[in-house]
């Protein structure tokens, strides 16, 4: 871990330099083409016949320059005002760049300092100029673990569910063994953007401890203390069944622990309805919300058991928003197979869609994982669908593959996801100790919407 402190002006002495060299990534010219609005075909363009790739001009270098002084000399809290910089070349994804910034003189009464900049790359002069700043008069410094990753995407999931919660008053919600700092701060974050109502369900000393750990004021939310997790997952189960909370949150305890009170007969939370788990997924690449389900509840699931997991994808897309989702139902082919049950049940579970035994949405199946999102790939295997290469939904066979493309989805396609499971009375929020802040407020979005739309008479349905 590095950490980032600046240099205050009055520790500034003339000479002093920093330096760095960075590779340019492809997100690097597309994020710097939409801030700039620098997208002619000129300065940001596939370069194809040279083979080299996407390039661009002085906007990159300057960046790399601007990142130098304000990360690291004078570092935090540093202004730029003005610039004078020359650039000559041209700077392509995959080069090199090196950056060097130099004092050159400080002006004491107006709190001012002007740095020598050059950008090189293999040696070749890039940029050269001066750049006036007002250097930090106060001590600052930060971790660049605080620096989040940046990732373009086409249509930002999460933004428009916060939006959507907006109006809505915040839902209650058991947290469920908030015993570490991760899951009680992503609690914290989303009482804190009025989403939920926390109550805290844990041993009261281990709640607090993590609480003190992670700088978290929990002064204001109920805390309801138990020994341990089991004794954690039975007591928020029991809230929801004295319909003192709407929605449940997992915290640091185990998955089977929070569901085996969830789905225990006489005291649990079941419903007619199969339970199951789903994925709302934030692809980058993909142009509307993605929901895998069934990637963590039920492994193996009958024909049966995936027309439930169906019905409960499609009540929650069109909470979500999305009036008539497309399903599509995955296999390894797109024809059926006597020797691949999934194909098999796909082709049923669409009959069954036709004849009305599922409604709302349009299913088709068996298709791949390439077909079902890619308009493309269906073109090319000449697949005539409405769902095709549009999906909405997407059916899994069973947990271990939905697991993998989940996990595919995230750490390989940048996805956030929000995991919810349904078919129980109230949405129950699954979350991942490897989650991110912005994956748990997600989730818990999810659950605001689904636990409002279950308060009008019609039932959980998109207005």
């Amino acid at each position: 871990m590095n950490d980032y402190r600046n240099v205050t002006f009055d520790e500034l002495e003339v000479g002093a330099s920093a330096e760095y060299s960075r590779s340019l990534s492809r997100t690097d010219v597309e994020a710097l083409a939409l801030v700039s609005g620098d997208v002619v075909p000129f300065h940001v363009e596939d370069d194809e016949r040279a083979g080299r790739g996407m390039f661009v001009d002085a906007v990159a270098a300057e960046a790399f320059v601007s990142g130098l002084l304000e990360r690291r000399l004078p570092g935090p809290g540093t202004r730029i005002v003005a610039q004078r910089l020359e650039f000559d070349g041209e700077l392509h994804v995959g080069d090199v760049v090196e950056v060097r910034v130099t004092l050159l003189t400080k002006d004491g009464s107006s709190g001012r300092a002007t740095f020598d900049c050059a950008a090189a790359v293999a040696g070749r002069s890039l940029l050269r100029g001066e750049v006036v700043v007002e250097a930090p008069r106060t001590r600052l410094a930060y971790s660049e673990l605080a620096t989040p990753e940046i990732i373009l995407r086409r249509n930002d999931v999460f933004v428009q569910l916060l939006r959507r919660c907006e109006p809505l008053e915040p839902v209650s919600c058991a947290v469920v063994h908030p015993c570490d700092p991760a899951s009680l701060a992503g609690a914290v974050e989303a009482a804190r953007r009025r989403i939920i109502v926390p109550v805290l369900v844990g041993p009261e000393a281990r709640v607090r401890a993590a609480a003190s750990e992670a700088r978290l004021d929990i002064s204001g939310f109920r805390l309801v203390p138990v020994p341990h997790s089991h004794a954690a997952a039975a007591a928020a189960v029991e809230l929801a069944r004295r319909c003192e909370v709407e929605t449940l949150m997992k915290g640091s305890l185990h998955t089977d622990e929070l569901m085996s009170e969830v789905v225990a007969a006489g005291t649990g939370l079941r419903t007619e309805r199969r339970i199951s788990h789903v994925f709302v997924m934030d692809i980058p690449a993909y142009e509307r919300m993605l929901l895998v389900t069934d990637a963590a509840i039920n492994i193996a699931p009958t024909l049966n058991d995936k027309a439930d997991i169906v019905r409960n994808a499609i009540e929650l897309a069109r909470v979500l928003g999305v009036i008539e989702p497309r399903v599509a139902i995955l296999a390894a082919v797109e024809t059926v197979s006597s020797e691949m049950r999934s194909t098999i049940d796909a082709a049923a579970l669409c009959k069954m869609a036709d004849r009305g035994q599922i409604e709302g949405a349009v299913l088709d199946g068996p298709l791949a994982f390439d077909n079902a999102i890619s308009e493309s790939a269906a073109r090319t295997k000449q697949i005539a669908s409405p769902v095709a290469g549009r999906a909405d939904v997407l059916l899994v066979p069973d947990i271990e593959a939905g697991n993998m493309l989940a996990k595919q989805l995230q750490y390989f396609a940048g996805a956030d996801s929000a995991g919810i499971v349904l078919g129980a009375r109230v949405p129950v929020i699954l979350t991942s100790r490897a989650d991110n802040a912005r994956m748990r407020v997600g989730s818990a979005a999810v659950a605001k919407l689904l636990a409002h739309a279950r308060r009008q008479p019609q039932g959980p349905i998109a207005q």
